[in-house]
């Protein structure tokens, strides 16, 4: 049962997740900020994880506090839910087209967390949603699930395109990444024994 809650309270921020890893892509999503729950919504229906997310936060301020802490709530749960990673395929990649844009995405849940994003939005909004939150999701989703993780759109045009691309792009890497392979399900996928870190 690969399946894990955060709770996760601050005086900025109260939020809960949940993750099924061997879900079947259902979502439960509200944050408050509507373009969020679009994108946390592809992460759910493209790895295939049942996620619900609540959230509620200082969006009178801006939606920064509250996009940052779902990423480190739901890091914290994909760590808890996957254990000690035994059996899982722990390194994935994907190239993900959406209309004029394409984004490469390349992931290795090492234990040994880092981030390089390589996205450049042309303008600092979609709709109210502040472009540089994309990356900070996906700093706060890295470190806290102990995820190496590069994410590079390639070319692109449309500021949504491209964000979305990087969204369904991570899903389906994540997707590959869990997944438990038959061949060396009772092993934990490292020389060193341990994938924790290091």
């Amino acid at each position: 049962m690969r399946r894990a809650s955060v709770e996760r309270k601050t005086n900025e921020t109260a939020i809960r997740v949940a993750v099924d890893l061997d879900g079947t892509g259902t979502a439960k999503i509200n944050t408050g900020v509507g373009f969020f729950d679009h994108m946390l919504d592809q992460i759910a229906r493209h790895a295939l994880f049942d996620l619900e997310v609540e959230a509620t936060g200082d969006l009178h301020i801006d939606d920064h506090h509250t996009v940052e802490d779902t990423g480190i709530a739901l890091g914290q749960a994909i760590a808890q839910a996957l254990g000690d990673k035994r059996g899982i395929r722990r390194y994935a990649d994907c190239h993900l087209a959406m209309d004029e844009c394409l984004t490469r995405v390349a992931l290795d849940f090492s234990g040994r967390p880092f981030l390089v994003f390589r996205t450049v939005f042309y303008t600092g909004k979609i709709g109210t949603f502040d472009t540089q939150l994309v990356r900070e999701f996906f700093q706060a989703l890295a470190v806290h699930s102990a995820m190496t993780l590069h994410v590079e759109t390639l070319y692109g045009l449309n500021d949504h395109h491209m964000a979305e691309s990087c969204f369904k792009g991570v899903a389906r890497a994540m997707r590959e990444a869990v997944a438990i392979d038959a061949r060396t399900q009772d092993r934990i996928p490292s020389t060193k024994g341990t994938l924790g870190g290091g």
